[in-house]
């Protein structure tokens, strides 16, 4: 429930090169001892960056959605609420910023679902997703969000 596994195949299919490099990185990379910042697998095509924050709000959080990337997000440790909708079901507050490849929603559709580290989420272009909510107490995350180009 947290991939929409028609779309993944197709991409998949797509670039499958991408794809493999992505989850290698994370199948074997040490992911709590590697820094917060960004990591080059692929150039610009594909990407790791490493996160931590303290988990937020949910007033303090956005929809977002991404057209020539798609991410895979994973909670390494701690826990979060990902709220997820299509982006059918949006309505556009912040115009997409094409150098920055993110534009921002809102809805009445979203659910919540978990993330904590025995589940990935991956986000194509119609899939607007809201990281870094609360579960329960505000609390310490680490994350990893591979960017793999799809356009």
């Amino acid at each position: 429930s947290s991939i929409d596994h028609n779309e993944f195949n197709k991409q998949y299919r797509s670039n499958p090169g991408r794809w493999d490099k992505a989850f290698q990185f994370l199948r074997e990379a040490d992911l709590a001892g590697l820094a917060k910042g960004r990591y080059e697998l692929d150039g610009t095509v594909v990407f790791a960056i490493i996160d931590e924050y303290v988990t937020k709000n949910e007033i303090d959080t956005r929809l977002e959605a991404h057209r020539k990337y798609a991410d895979i997000q994973y909670v390494n440790s701690g826990s979060e609420l990902m709220g997820i909708v299509s982006l059918d079901k949006t309505t556009e507050t912040v115009p997409y910023d094409e150098e920055k490849d993110i534009c921002f929603l809102e809805s009445e559709h979203e659910r919540l679902m978990s993330a904590t580290p025995d589940r990935y989420f991956i986000f194509f272009p119609d899939d607007a997703h809201r990281p870094s909510l609360k579960a329960g107490e505000n609390a310490l995350v680490k994350k990893v969000i591979m960017k793999v180009r799809i356009v």
